[in-house]
């Protein structure tokens, strides 16, 4: 079945469609990850996204429960150059196009991907419309996306934090590493004693984020966006984290100020969405990238080491340096465009990532962030 996929400038891509029928509009933005895609479509900061996939086949691993990173998928829509109905892998439990349609997600097939994100590059990211509907007009499309809702000025982070406040993991099962031993089939690696009780605010968390702070030894207790300052220090954490998510971060002022609140009283670590938060709380301003940083092959510059981290990224805005605050400093930038990766407010014990330490989807390497925030708190309490 045809489909089409509208840009509010006016440009018009047409193909085949997939996944589930129907009529969507977001903000349109290509990802350049090779491999991840079911991480990128069930990561909560993908909401309200139309996402362009570039590497060229996508869906040959099928989709798998376990790796899900929400209980959802979150994308206004999926732009491939091509979709493999048929998945090869003995851990796959459905294919893509089937995830699609059961998630009520559009995909379109058959396009060319590389002159969509060499368009976004030049132009910027901008709204979308991708439709299947056969008596669609490119006209009618190209209006949908301009007076449709995108990115901006729409609170995601309200349809994706947790209504309630739960613990996770408690029986230790859902955060234990797995793999394959040679010999002995799939095996799972214990887990460590419990060090810290962490408390995490729920911009739109990944799962992965969950299992590497019970990783790293710290019993997780996650709590709404919107829980007072003074709610989250009546359960006695050692550590707050603030979690990836999605949307747009200067329309959070409410947890702004509840950060600002926290500020000093507690180690905290800010990743993706929630490093944006953290620097708006230590009074830091954001800019809006041109067409913003989704991947998972995104240089990365660690200032204090000189080494350079291959990075999972997801977001749409970025730390204006010119704005930091004295006593905030700037830990790692961005190889590709300077921007700002990393702060730290070292009177606070607070540090804020851009990138996605837990890099569910690949790469793995930097997950050590986890370990060095575990140091951090030990510290802290022992001071």
């Amino acid at each position: 079945m045809r489909a089409i996929l509208a840009l509010e400038d006016g440009r018009l891509f047409e193909g085949d469609s997939f996944g589930a029928k129907g009529t969507s509009v977001g903000e349109i933005v290509f990802n350049t990850a090779m491999s991840g895609y079911q991480e990128a479509i069930t990561d909560p900061g993908s909401r309200g996204l139309i996402i362009a996939m570039t590497a060229t086949a996508i869906g040959n691993t099928g989709i798998n429960s376990l790796d899900n990173e929400s209980s959802q998928a979150h994308p206004r829509g999926l732009v491939v150059e091509e979709i493999n109905l048929i998945p090869s892998n003995w851990r796959s439990e459905m294919s893509l196009n089937d995830f699609l349609t059961r998630s009520k997600i559009p995909g379109i097939s058959g396009i060319d991907t590389r002159a969509l994100t060499v368009h976004i590059r030049t132009h910027g990211t901008m709204k979308a419309c991708l439709s299947t509907d056969p008596a669609m007009t490119p006209e009618k499309a190209v209006e949908l996306a301009a007076s449709g809702v995108g990115f901006d000025g729409v609170d995601f982070v309200q349809e994706v934090t947790t209504p309630e406040t739960y613990e996770w993991d408690p029986d230790d099962q859902l955060s234990r590493r797995w793999n394959i031993a040679v010999g002995a089939g799939e095996v799972f690696e214990p887990l460590p004693p419990v060090r810290f009780k962490a408390v995490v605010i729920d911009l739109g968390v990944k799962f992965e984020i969950l299992r590497k702070l019970r990783q790293n030894g710290f019993k997780v207790t996650v709590v709404p966006a919107t829980t007072p300052a003074g709610e989250i220090l009546a359960l006695e954490p050692d550590a707050i984290v603030l979690s990836n998510g999605p949307g747009d971060p200067d329309l959070l002022e409410p947890i702004h100020a509840t950060v600002r609140e926290l500020l000093g009283k507690k180690p905290i670590f800010g990743i993706a969405l929630g490093h944006l938060v953290l620097a708006r709380a230590l009074g830091a301003k954001l800019l809006k990238l041109r067409a913003g940083h989704h991947g998972g092959n995104v240089p990365v510059k660690d200032l204090a080491t000189g080494k350079v981290l291959i990075t999972a990224q997801g977001h749409g805005a970025a730390v204006d340096p010119a704005s930091l605050p004295e006593g905030v400093e700037v830990t790692h930038v961005n190889l590709n465009d300077e921007s700002v990766e990393g702060i730290r407010h070292a009177g606070h014990s607070a540090v804020g990532i851009q990138f996605h330490p837990e890099a569910s989807g690949g790469p793995h390497e930097n997950a050590f962030l986890f370990a060095d925030f575990a140091k951090l708190v030990e510290k802290n309490k022992g001071a």
